[in-house]
């Protein structure tokens, strides 16, 4: 059995949920990532943002340096546990619709898991319905 902390992205950091979009996106860059996990002052998961969300408000003609990651990060965050297999990543990816799951180890993150982890681990037939469920 393969689990999630075995294919994970170590090391995964935060956005505070008080930082604001600007703050945010400069995070995204430097560390070339697409989403970014949200955070609260108790260091628990919030939420996430997505480059996607940051195009959405802005589309909207909000101002990025007043807007928070916190605002746009909505709902309760899709996670998956570090020690869940891959079988039950690719269950949460296709329920939720998502390519990315926070992984965490209690209520600690300690990682990212992506559609592109859970594909170079899984047999070529089931990375299609991998992506056929999660693409939009």
């Amino acid at each position: 059995m393969v689990t999630a902390r075995e294919i994970m992205t170590p090391g995964a950091e935060c956005t505070g949920e008080n930082e604001t979009l600007t703050q945010t996106v400069r995070r995204m860059r430097d560390q070339e990532v697409g989403a970014l996990p949200v955070c609260g002052e108790d260091q628990r998961l919030k939420g996430m943002v997505t480059d996607r969300d940051i195009v959405l408000c802005l589309a909207e003609g909000r101002d990025p340096g007043q807007v928070t990651a916190g605002e746009i990060a909505g709902g309760k965050p899709v996670t998956i546990g570090a020690d869940d297999d891959v079988d039950e990543a690719i269950r949460t990816m296709q329920e939720h619709r998502v390519r990315r799951l926070p992984v965490i180890d209690g209520h600690e993150l300690v990682g990212m898991l992506a559609q592109a982890d859970v594909a170079r681990n899984i047999s070529d037939e089931r990375v299609g319905d991998l992506v056929e469920f999660v693409s939009y």
